[in-house]
């Protein structure tokens, strides 16, 4: 999983998979789902994500990593 933020737009892209999405469907408001050929889900768009998140911290709860890697 990698999270994405892009100033320019102020979106934050939420990367499940690595591979790219084929269809994107509108589920709410300034949220856009990225799904593959088969249906699944690859990501998730967050229009305006500064203004509705605190984008300053990042804190994760019990995520079963082997390896935390972080870039």
């Amino acid at each position: 999983m990698k999270l994405h933020y892009y100033p320019e737009t102020d979106s934050l892209y939420i990367e499940l998979k690595s591979q790219l999405g084929t269809e994107v469907r509108e589920v709410a408001d300034g949220l856009n789902v990225d799904l593959d050929a088969a249906g699944q889900v690859v990501g998730f768009d967050i229009e305006h994500a500064s203004a509705r998140f605190d984008l300053n911290t990042l804190e994760t709860i019990a995520l079963p990593l082997a390896s935390p890697h972080a870039t």
